[in-house]
Parts: C-alpha cells; structure tokens; sequence
C-alpha cells in the first residue's frame, strides 16, 4: 500500500513539475537572460540605457549570456527588447498624378517590395521609416517620370521600374530598409473627359476600318466576278464561234451518204413536225369518205 502511495506521490509531483514549475523555471530562466528564442523571419534588437547592447537575427536559441555579456541577467528588467518582422513585404501606391510631356494627366500604380535589412537603423534612424519609404517612393515616381513622352510612359514600364529604384534604394537603406523589386503595374488617364474622347476616338476609327475592310472585301468580289464573267463570255463566244464550223464538217460528212442525210432531214422534220401546237390527224389510206367527214367537222369548228 505504501508503494501504491508512492507512486501516486511521483505523479503528482511529476505532474506538477511539467505542468506548473517547468513553464515557471523557463519564464524565470528567460526574464533573468539565460536564453531567448528568435524565431524565423524575425530579429531581437536589446537596448540598455539608451545604447544598443546587442542584436540576434539568427534564428533558434541563442544564449543571451553568451552574446550580451553580464548586460543580459538585466536587459531583460531595466531596458528594452524590440521584435521585428525582416520578412519579405510589399505595398502598391495606387494612381500616383504624374504630366506627361504632351500634358496629360497620368495615373502610375507602383508596387514594390521591401524587407528590415539593418535593424538597428530601422529603429533609430527614422519614426516612421515605412511612412517614409512609402512618400520616397511616391515623390521618386512623380519626380523621375513626370515630363516623358506619352508613347514612353505607356510602353516602357520596365525602364520606368527601374529608374524610380534606382532613386530610392540609397535613402531606404540609410533608413535601415532594402528596396527589392519596384514594378509599375498600371499606366491611365486620370481625365475622365479625356478617357471618354478617347474613347470615342477608338470606336469612330474602328468603324473607319471595318467600312474600309468591307469595301475592299468588296471591290475584291466585284474584280473576282467581273472577271470571271468576262473569262466566261470569251469561252462562250468561242464555242459559239465554234459551232458553225463544227456543225459545217458534221453535214459534211451527213450529205456524203444521200440516203443518210434524207434519213436525217426526215427526222428532223418530224421533231419539228411533234414539237409544234398543230394537231395532227392520221388517216388510213383510201378512205375518202372519213377525209371529208373530218375536214366537215374542221370547218364548223372554226
């Protein structure tokens, strides 16, 4: 029974030990600067008495002793620590106002990105130093791309991406951040009215081109056709030109044999002969008697 006892006494103990004084000691261990952890993506920045003692950026455990000296059994009560987030960010400025040189007025959408390069700079160096970063990049914008031709300002956003980065990037590093990629995403009007007249511009040329596509579709019909018939009435003036001669040499050859050609003009009369309106009255010969009758009956009729 004592040893049941026991062992319930070294799980409660255990249990409480885990439970309770584990999470304790480490507070207590971490308070005191024994350890920090830095996570990933994330830098330490220790400040005592107004001075920088020091700055973990490797994540994992670092042990503060080790890195700040004696300072790190007090950072952690008298002075500061600041956490902050090095992961890659990014931001867009919307329609930024820039004149072209023709005069219109442009809208320049610019995204870029950014990351903490130097943190101790990111603290000191500036209050506000993404504030500031953001009203860099938006006066770099407006000050390098203000004046280009229009043709430029919509075709060659690449260029353009890399001027304004070009101007910004040693501000931004002086302030303790690093410009990364900067890349202009849209180019547009900012005048209604002109965006309309323009508009208006496009559909009255389309419609210019798509009459003039038709009436060239066409002309083309007509040159095709107009051709085609003359190419036909020359074959048939041919043939027609043909036929005498080619019936000429047929009768030719008919009127060599005599009883050939009788037999042949025989036909054709009778085709001519059935082809008429005329009605045709057959009489059995030596029938007088029913000649007369008909030819009675004939001209009572008319």
């Amino acid at each position: 029974m004592s040893d049941f006892i026991s062992f319930l006494v070294a799980i409660l103990v255990t249990f409480f030990v885990f439970l309770i004084a584990e999470p304790i000691l480490r507070w207590l261990l971490q308070q005191f600067g024994f350890y920090a952890i830095v996570e990933e993506g994330t830098s330490h920045v220790y400040v005592l008495f107004g001075k920088v003692v020091g700055v973990l950026q490797e994540p994992g455990l670092q042990l503060l002793w080790l890195k700040l000296g004696p300072s790190a059994l007090v950072v952690n009560w008298v002075g500061e620590r600041h956490i902050l987030d090095t992961r890659l960010d990014q931001e867009y400025l919307r329609s930024l106002p820039v004149n072209s040189e023709e005069g219109a007025p442009m809208g320049i959408g610019m995204w870029y990105e950014m990351h903490i390069s130097d943190p101790v700079a990111y603290l000191f160096e500036n209050a506000d130093p993404r504030g500031s970063l953001s009203a860099n990049v938006s006066s770099a914008t407006v000050r390098t791309l203000s004046n280009m031709p229009l043709d430029d300002m919509l075709g060659t956003r690449h260029i353009m991406s890399r001027a304004v980065r070009a101007e910004v990037s040693p501000k931004s590093e002086a302030w303790g951040y690093k410009l990364g990629s900067v890349y202009i995403r849209k180019v547009h009007f900012r005048d209604h009215e002109m965006i309309r007249q323009i508009e208006e511009k496009v559909v009255n040329r389309l419609r210019q081109v798509t009459s003039a596509i038709r009436q060239d579709g066409a002309n083309r019909v007509s040159i095709i056709t107009s051709s085609a018939e003359r190419n036909a009435a020359i074959e048939f003036a041919k043939a027609e030109a043909m036929r005498p001669k080619i019936v000429g040499e047929v009768l030719r050859k008919i009127s060599a044999n005599a009883e050939v050609a009788a037999a042949m003009f025989q036909i054709l009369e009778t085709e001519n002969i059935m082809k008429g309106e005329t009605r045709i009255t057959l009489l059995p010969k030596g029938q007088d008697l029913l000649k007369q009758m008909v030819s009675a009956e004939t001209t009572e009729q008319q």
